[in-house]
């Protein structure tokens, strides 16, 4: 179901498939996992509009540098929120040793001045609304970053060191697509 401050690209809410990432940008899981299947993932599924893919933040450690990163991406505003997010996990080790300057080069390079990225990682409200949004994650039982749900079903590959192949997520968004 659809949860308060989802992020989406691909088809619209209510595609036949919808496929939720549970992400950090701090997690060295998400950089592999990006780094190794996005694009190919991106390709078959989001730009071809067979699926609604939603990301979910969850900060892992060190969490208050993810929601940072959370806080910029939003700030960045729908259309920019996905550069950002990516760009983060892209620069994911220089991201967690030098957030304030990762957030500055991220920030600008979204057309976020210094004095906005500084204004949006010190916004209360919206670092209330990050919590929020990461209890929920917490309450649907996400307890690893990536976990990936595809129409409702967790997708696990066992021994993986970057989460979910792509080959797993394929077979299960396959089947839900094949379905009448």
């Amino acid at each position: 179901a659809p949860a308060d401050g989802d992020m989406a690209m691909g088809a619209a809410e209510g595609a036949k498939v919808t496929v939720v990432e549970y992400a950090s940008v701090t997690c060295h899981v998400c950089e592999a996992w990006q780094k190794e299947n996005w694009e190919a993932f991106k390709a078959a599924y989001v730009d071809t509009n067979k699926v609604r893919y939603v990301f979910r933040e969850i900060p892992t450690p060190p969490a208050e540098i993810a929601v940072a990163g959370f806080l910029v991406a939003r700030c960045a505003g729908e259309d920019k929120y996905f550069d950002v997010i990516h760009e983060l996990l892209a620069s994911r080790e220089e991201f967690v040793t030098d957030p304030r300057s990762t957030l500055f080069r991220v920030g600008n390079g979204a057309g976020l001045s210094n004095e906005r990225v500084q204004q949006c990682i010190t916004d209360e409200a919206a670092m209330a609304a990050a919590e929020k949004r990461a209890e929920a994650a917490r309450a649907a039982g996400v307890d690893s970053t990536p976990t990936f749900i595809v129409n409702g079903t967790k997708v696990i590959t066992p021994g993986s060191p970057s989460g979910p192949s792509m080959a797993d997520l394929s077979k299960a968004i396959d089947a839900e697509l094949a379905k009448s």
